[in-house]
């Protein structure tokens, strides 16, 4: 019986409008979140010593809004006026949005994908003047770069912030039915609070495929993988596994 849900995410800022909301109401559930990984910037003096001089490129590829935080963080240390020609190409329209806290957005040359890096790299497939910059964590996704390798895009991998396992240690993870992650460090962050965590009937849902791959590596179960053909969202996979559970097994909502 699911009762207890865990989100490896911050809680959301207006939960009342979280869809997450609906399902705990829905199906009468506890849903808590709490962060299993913090981002942390990379000083200037240790990005110094890969010597990747930013001003030496014409545009800049994000992939989420932290990379696009400590890129402008990383230029300010650095005393790096970025240039008004400079392109900006992002992975959806949120993270192009989210520009506007640095730049003007409509005096800028901004490009973005759909959602997915492979939909980001034809786009750039169109600009292959440009030399990029692609800022991102220690710990990232490799194929992204054979992508970029593969098309023969001119580029430089910055890494500019680091993704480590938070501090987890107050927190009873027996205590939850169902753990839900979003990346393959959340999974690392798992075992290393938990070395000793054993499955047993806990449910882990995750989405995407190299989180998928990270709990298999890990020796874990894995219950429930999002995307699907029919679930975009991982909400509304988590919606569809349970409204299943509880019918197939004659419960009424609450009692999955």
């Amino acid at each position: 019986m699911i009762k207890n849900i865990l989100v490896s995410q911050p809680k959301p800022t207006d939960p009342v409008k979280s869809p997450y909301l609906e399902i705990a109401l829905k199906y009468d559930l506890n849903v808590e979140f709490r962060k299993f990984i913090t981002v942390e910037g990379v000083p200037a003096r240790d990005f110094r010593k890969d010597k990747v001089n930013i001003p030496d490129h014409t545009a800049v590829i994000f992939t989420s809004r932290n990379s696009v935080d400590h890129f402008f963080r990383m230029c300010k240390e650095m005393r790096v006026e970025v240039p008004e020609t400079m392109k900006y190409f992002s992975i959806s329209e949120s993270t192009s949005f989210y520009l506007q806290k640095y730049v003007q957005y409509r005096k800028r040359k901004i490009f973005h994908g759909k959602q997915d890096f492979k939909d980001l790299v034809e786009i750039i497939k169109k600009h292959r003047d440009e030399r990029y910059l692609l800022p991102c964590s220690d710990i990232h996704k490799q194929a992204m770069t054979r992508m970029l390798d593969d098309q023969k895009i001119t580029y430089s991998k910055a890494v500019i912030y680091r993704t480590l396992a938070s501090d987890l240690s107050d927190l009873d993870i027996k205590k939850y039915d169902m753990l839900i992650f979003f990346s393959p460090s959340g999974i690392t962050s798992l075992m290393k609070n938990f070395p000793d965590f054993e499955q047993g009937d806990t449910r882990i849902a995750v989405f995407g495929p190299t989180t998928a791959k990270a709990v298999k590596d890990a020796g874990l179960k894995l219950d429930l993988n999002a995307p699907t053909k029919n679930a975009p969202s991982m909400t509304m996979a988590l919606d569809q596994f349970l409204e299943k559970a509880f019918k197939k097994n004659g419960h009424k909502v609450g009692q999955v």
